[in-house]
């Protein structure tokens, strides 16, 4: 398991790694960043700021308000002046989860060449959109997606942060790769005529990836952010575990069967722990050797990812290896039971995934 979790890092790290700065197509194409929100007070700004202070002149900035109980319309309105504009919620369509719908507005509303979909808690640096422009032009690539980084160490929400990242990057294959949510840019025509928009993917927890998986190799890459990419997220801890709630069970394919066998894993994971606290308690043994080889082992590969996930003290994670797993063994039952029970939200929406996908146990 070690070698295969190992080899799988080391393949990411090699193919998602960010080239060298590309220049400028000698016809730059017009990019929209569209920004979905709901009650994002807490972030808003800085995101629009972020944006704002971009390099690249052919932009065009969208913020869609879904029906945002707090003051997020306010916030994006008063940025008018500086050429965001503003599209205002409207109710939900049947079968439709919010934030596809939101995308699904907002492609149709751009006129970039490109889109950028960005969230509001991912920050971007001046010239992340000129090389990622740069990029996609070079590769000859219609979708890209940016795994962030994470730049503020200290903060719980990066110390006790959940894995999702680290499973996009061991789990990726074929019809599963890598991607993200924070930010993915495609060009609009292959969206929109191509693949027909969001439409085909209204009720999909993970919409970008599908999207990657139907373009394929050819057409579809991934990056790792770097210092020079700059692109970040802020997320907040509380936010990680709604979200790793949600994602989980899709991610093993809404399979009963693939997700126990993917608990009994993370149960494995997590006994060299309750061994080697029981060596501490009732005397040591060869078990209890054998225990932390095991747990070095995998907190050293967890350190390693930290290591390029994380700005700095990426060592860090290896300590906190132990917790961390632990942490994501108690997401994934949630995750699970909570798509059993209906619990499961976004933005205060309940997520429910097609039955026949629920129950399935292939």
């Amino acid at each position: 398991m070690a070698v295969c979790i190992a080899v799988q890092l080391v393949r990411a790290f090699r193919r998602f790694r960010m080239p060298r700065m590309q220049g400028l197509p000698a016809e730059t194409p017009s990019v929209s960043v569209c920004i979905p929100a709901r009650n994002e007070t807490h972030a808003m700004t800085q995101c629009l700021e972020r944006v704002l202070a971009s390099d690249y002149e052919k932009l065009e900035i969208i913020v869609f308000d879904d029906n945002s109980s707090d003051d997020t319309s306010v916030l994006v309105r008063s940025f008018a002046h500086a050429g965001v504009r503003f599209v205002a919620g409207e109710p939900l369509p049947p079968s439709w989860l919010g934030k596809n719908h939101a995308l699904d507005i907002l492609a149709r509303e751009a006129s970039g060449t490109y889109i950028v979909f960005l969230d509001v808690d991912t920050a971007i640096a001046p010239s992340t959109i000129s090389q990622l422009v740069g990029y996609v032009a070079a590769e000859k690539a219609k979708m890209v997606s940016v795994i962030p980084r994470r730049n503020d160490t200290w903060r719980v929400s990066v110390l006790f942060g959940s894995l999702r990242y680290f499973w996009e990057l061991v789990l990726s294959r074929k019809n599963f790769p890598a991607s993200s949510s924070s930010l993915w840019m495609i060009a609009r025509d292959t969206l929109l005529s191509t693949l027909g928009g969001i439409d085909a993917y209204k009720a999909d927890v993970l919409p970008e990836t599908s999207i990657a998986a139907k373009l394929g190799a050819a057409q579809y890459r991934c990056l790792l952010s770097n210092n020079t990419l700059g692109v970040a997220y802020e997320k907040r801890w509380s936010s990680q575990v709604e979200t790793s709630q949600r994602l989980l069970y899709p991610m093993l394919g809404k399979s009963w069967l693939v997700g126990l066998a993917a608990l009994f894993v993370l149960l494995l994971l997590n006994a060299p722990t309750f061994i080697i606290l029981g060596g501490f308690l009732f005397g040591w043994a060869a078990v209890h050797v054998v225990a932390a080889l095991f747990l070095g082992v995998f907190a050293v590969l967890y350190g390693i990812y930290t290591a390029h996930t994380w700005q700095s003290r990426g060592w860090l994670g290896a300590l906190l290896w132990p917790v961390v797993i632990l942490q994501e063994c108690i997401l994934l039952i949630y995750s699970m039971a909570g798509y059993v029970k209906g619990s499961i939200t976004w933005k205060d929406r309940p997520v429910v995934l097609p039955e026949r996908q629920l129950l399935n146990k292939n």
